[in-house]
């Protein structure tokens, strides 16, 4: 298995950290993006593609010339280089489980990581295949670098086997999908493609077209800090106050109680003295409307509180986002595409919405649909995150065969 082309290509990416950072004002937002984005040009250039190009943003687009005279749309497939920063990339280290039995995993002895089918009850469709796990001390690179992997091997097998017929074939790498920004600077012009995919889906069948509209609330919460001794009536105690601005959301829109189509306020960062708490949430709902509701929730919330004790609150909304469905369903051809080429390499097709977003949504409102197919890998952004081998290899047939059967 550590001699699939795809595996062997999957393990010298994720060698590079090239952890994303929303703090930076660059793009990409983290140099070591540069790294790899350079690395496949090299890769690309071997495989003797024409127009290979790294921008200054660190975009890398490549194309794959037509084989066939015929009228043949011009396809693009696209992966993102960076890695969440929820957690390291660094010294990533994967370990290989063959043989899967079902049974817990150790991932890092020392420490006491285990990966259990207690808590990822999916493992057990993996049983008798080969899990690539992380070693529990960083993520492991699944999401996107096995797209890439994907792709580049796919294409690979379509250059060494010029009997598949085929128009023209677009490859794009992007930076900083995990922020949000990277469809921030891709030239839809110089991709110059018809549609495209993204491989960026999770376990094996994911077929999705849509996606959720999202925004990011900032809240700033003021306060005043006294000595405790002499506080009566003077300390305004920010951190509590933004508890209790907190606490009027619904409690049950929070992502670990919805699932599908449900959406969700999520807090995910809090800095807090009792002087100012700063929170960060992100907003999400695949229905515009009830994502407008939401938001306007959120601002309600501050509203009461700014009323209840003399406008301490402030917040900043901005949309991220749009679900992609609007762009995609006009040219739904292309998601039954991909649909009957799984079927016919033997995935059972996974349609449903993506619980979150990806370049193809950005990218679908550029004018490029872009639904997104699966890499096949499982928990991304942490410790627990792994990829069945054969799911990466089902995942190249997909690609070769959406080839094939775009006439």
């Amino acid at each position: 298995m550590r001699d699939s082309e795809v595996v062997k290509r999957f393990i010298n990416y994720i060698k590079i950290n090239t952890q994303s950072c929303e703090d930076s004002e660059t793009c990409p937002s983290t140099k070591s993006q540069l790294d790899l984005a350079h690395l496949l040009e090299k890769e690309l250039n071997e495989l003797h593609l024409r127009d290979v190009s790294v921008d200054e943003n660190g975009y890398v687009i490549a194309e794959l010339p037509a084989n066939t005279d015929k009228k043949l749309p011009v396809i693009g497939f696209i992966a993102h280089m960076d890695t969440a920063p929820d957690m390291s990339g660094l010294n990533v280290k994967p370990k290989f489980n063959h043989n899967y039995n079902g049974n817990d995993i150790v991932l890092n002895v020392d420490k006491g990581i285990i990966l259990s089918p207690k808590n990822f009850p999916e493992m057990k469709n993996y049983i008798g295949d080969t899990l690539i796990t992380t070693d529990g001390t960083t993520l492991l690179g699944a999401d996107d670098k096995a797209g890439i992997a994907e792709i580049m091997t796919a294409i690979k097998y379509l250059i060494e086997h010029p009997e598949i017929e085929h128009g023209t074939i677009k490859i794009g790498f992007t930076p900083d999908e995990e922020i949000g920004q990277g469809a921030d600077k891709f030239n839809i012009k110089k991709f110059a493609a018809d549609y495209a995919y993204t491989v960026d889906g999770g376990e094996i069948g994911e077929l999705e077209y849509e996606n959720f509209n999202a925004a990011e609330g900032i809240i700033v919460v003021h306060g005043t800090n006294v000595h405790p001794g002499s506080a009566k009536n003077k300390m305004v105690n920010s951190i509590e106050i933004a508890g209790e601005l907190n606490s009027l959301l619904p409690a049950d829109q929070k992502p670990e109680y919805t699932d599908n189509y449900e959406g969700f306020f999520h807090l995910h960062t809090f800095n807090g003295t009792v002087e100012e708490s700063k929170l960060k949430y992100i907003i999400r709902d695949h229905d515009m409307e009830k994502f407008a509701f939401k938001k306007d929730l959120l601002i309600g919330a501050v509203d009461f509180i700014n009323k209840k004790y003399g406008n301490i609150v402030s917040i900043k909304i901005k949309d991220q986002y749009y679900n992609m469905r609007e762009k995609i369903v006009p040219f739904f051809n292309i998601v039954k595409i991909a649909q009957k080429a799984m079927k016919e390499v033997g995935v059972t097709p996974i349609i449903k919405p993506v619980r979150g977003g990806t370049d193809g949504a950005r990218l679908s409102y550029m004018g490029l649909p872009t639904p997104n197919i699966f890499t096949g890998g499982h928990n991304f952004h942490g410790k627990y995150e792994y990829i069945p081998v054969s799911s990466m290899e089902k995942s190249v047939e997909v690609i070769i065969k959406i080839v094939e059967l775009t006439k």
